[in-house]
């Protein structure tokens, strides 16, 4: 079973904190950046998918579903699910109070730090968990699934995935916007193609 994780190509809030105080976090656009990303990837990740049958999960979020739809894949079946969604940060955001928040969860942890009218790290973990638990439920014949979603989530999928300890996943930078990662089950558990970047060493001295 292969699952190759993509973060969505890049959109407004990417490159514009602002369009949080006046769009819903779902409904941000990709940039034409973003659109020129997202079919640049649609042929790295065909071959990253194989040759065989393969089934497609991606947040119901507008990025992700557009990223998806100009990588220009043909998979057998596709299914929004939005437990694969971005960590909920509330409704519209105002400046003032999104830079307090961020600068609160940096100090205190992004795993453990709940946003005032949103999820924790930790709640976005609880569904992550409960969607690798299905994994047996995709499609008959199906070996390989692409997982188009956001960056805090792929990172808490390998962290579930892997046993990796809340430390590490803390030490470990978000994807850019488009970049992989495979997870490959076999029959001693679950391997990653390669590490996420790292901007510190973990506290309890944990690696990849």
């Amino acid at each position: 079973m292969r699952l190759v994780l993509v973060r969505h190509a890049e959109c407004l809030g990417n490159v514009d904190k602002s369009a949080y105080t006046r769009i819903p976090d779902h409904a941000l656009p990709l940039t034409p950046a973003g659109e020129r990303q997202a079919r640049e990837a649609g042929p790295r990740l065909r071959g990253l998918l194989g040759d065989g049958p393969y089934g497609v999960v991606v947040s119901p979020y507008r990025r992700t579903l557009h990223s998806l739809a100009l990588f220009g894949l043909d998979p057998v079946a596709t299914v929004q699910e939005p437990r694969l969604r971005e960590q909920d940060w509330g409704n519209l955001q105002d400046d003032d109070g999104q830079r307090r928040q961020e600068a609160e969860r940096h100090a205190y942890g992004h795993f453990f730090y709940r946003l005032a009218h949103g999820e924790s790290g930790a709640d976005v973990d609880d569904r992550i968990a409960a969607f690798l638990g299905e994994l047996d439920l995709r499609p008959p014949g199906v070996d390989a699934l692409l997982l188009v979603t956001h960056g805090l989530t792929m990172r808490l999928l390998a962290r579930r995935a892997m046993g990796w300890s809340v430390s590490l996943f803390e030490s470990l930078s978000n994807p850019a916007c488009c970049e992989d990662r495979v997870l490959t089950r076999g029959a001693d558990g679950w391997t990653l193609d390669r590490p996420f970047a790292q901007w510190r060493a973990a506290d309890d001295g944990s690696v990849q």
